[in-house]
Formats: structure tokens, C-alpha cells, sequence
């Protein structure tokens, strides 16, 4: 039986509203309509609603809230849709590689169109450590998001091992497996992982 995610969980995990338990950028964005209290809830009912998750999820700085406080055209509506309707078809790609299948042709000339049209430029930062380098992502309106959503589902599907794909055995949350052994099967430890191992420690003490 699935359990529903409840709201007591840690802070590190609940950022702004928003569940960060992926391991994956694009996880965590599939993961913007989960159950809460046994109900569907949508995470990201406007625009507003995605520019507090691209601060949540480091993306962007907090002046982009007061930027699209407003911004509730009709175009960026439309962006919207297109970014629920992507993160809905990543979602059944997913089903489809934590079944073991390839994801399917379709899907690839959809994250391939998106990578042209929003392409990513790199930058340079200095650290303490030394330099590195990454994405310089300043967004217009919703649309631009599918920049580092591309970037993040082509890694996903380059670099990743789908065999550490999973979906939550008590929740519907994806996440990939990070895990040394790779045997996770719960989103984390302070949401699932504790259910998890109480009701396997129940079953073993009753045989």
C-alpha cells in the first residue's frame, strides 16, 4: 500500500514548499506534484509558484520572485502548460526505465528540441578552492527553465545508471539511489527510510 508524504519531514528536505529528495534536478522537478496528506497536490500552480522552486532549488537568486510576482501573462501561462505537460511525459519515461525498458525515441527528439531552443551558456567562479565552472542561467520567463531541465534529463540519461532509478516503496517519489550498495528503496531516510525498516523489522520478528 502507498503511503502519503506528510508534511513532517526536515527542513533540508521541505525547501520553501518544495520537496528536494531527487538526487536529480529533474527528479526533484517530476517530483512538484506528489501526495500530501493523501491527496495530488500541484506544487506549481503559477508563475510564481516556479520562481519560488528555482530559488528553492538554487537556481536562481531571490530577486527573481519580485520579478515574476506579476508576470501572469498569457504567454507565460502558456510556458507553464509546456513545463507541466514535459515534466508529465519525463514522468512516464521514468515509469518506463525503473521497469527495466528504454525510454522511448519520442522522448528523445522532445529533450533534443529543448536543448536547442534553450541552449546554456558556461561560466566561470572563483572559490576558495580554486575555479570552476558552470551554467550561467538568468531567466526571462518560464519558458527558459527548460534550459537547465534539458541539461539536467540529457546527464540523467547519459551519466546516470537507470538501474539506480526508483520510485519510493512507501511514496510516489522518484529518486535516483546514491547509496553504496545501491538497494535503497525509499526516497529518504527521515520521510520513508524509518517507515521502511520498522514494518521489514515487524515482518521478520512475526515469521
Amino acid at each position: 500500500m502507498k503511503r502519503a508524504i506528510s508534511h513532517a519531514t526536515t527542513r533540508e528536505e521541505w525547501r520553501d514548499g518544495f520537496l528536494f529528495v531527487g538526487n536529480q534536478l529533474i527528479l526533484d522537478f517530476v517530483n512538484t506534484s506528489p501526495l500530501i496528506d493523501g491527496q495530488p497536490t500541484e506544487l506549481l500552480p503559477d508563475v510564481s509558484a516556479l520562481a519560488r522552486w528555482l530559488v528553492a532549488a538554487g537556481l536562481s537568486a531571490p530577486s527573481l520572485l519580485d520579478a515574476w510576482k506579476a508576470a501572469q501573462s498569457k504567454a507565460h501561462s502558456k510556458d507553464m502548460k509546456a513545463l507541466l505537460a514535459f515534466r508529465e511525459f519525463v514522468r512516464s519515461e521514468l515509469r518506463r526505465m525503473e521497469r527495466g525498458a528504454v525510454v522511448t525515441p519520442e522522448f528523445v527528439e522532445c529533450v533534443n528540441q529543448h536543448l536547442q531552443r534553450h541552449p546554456l551558456a558556461s561560466q566561470l567562479s572563483m572559490q576558495k578552492g580554486g575555479i570552476s565552472k558552470g551554467i550561467s542561467f538568468s531567466p526571462k520567463r518560464p519558458s527558459d527553465v527548460f534550459g537547465p531541465l534539458a541539461e539536467d534529463t540529457a546527464q540523467l540519461l547519459t551519466e546516470r545508471d537507470p538501474r539506480r532509478l526508483r520510485k519510493c516503496s512507501s511514496c510516489a517519489l522518484h529518486f535516483l539511489d546514491t547509496s553504496k550498495k545501491g538497494t535503497r528503496r525509499w526516497c529518504s531516510m527521515a520521510m520513508c527510510g524509518n517507515r521502511s525498516k520498522v514494518a521489514a523489522y515487524a515482518r521478520r520478528a512475526k515469521n
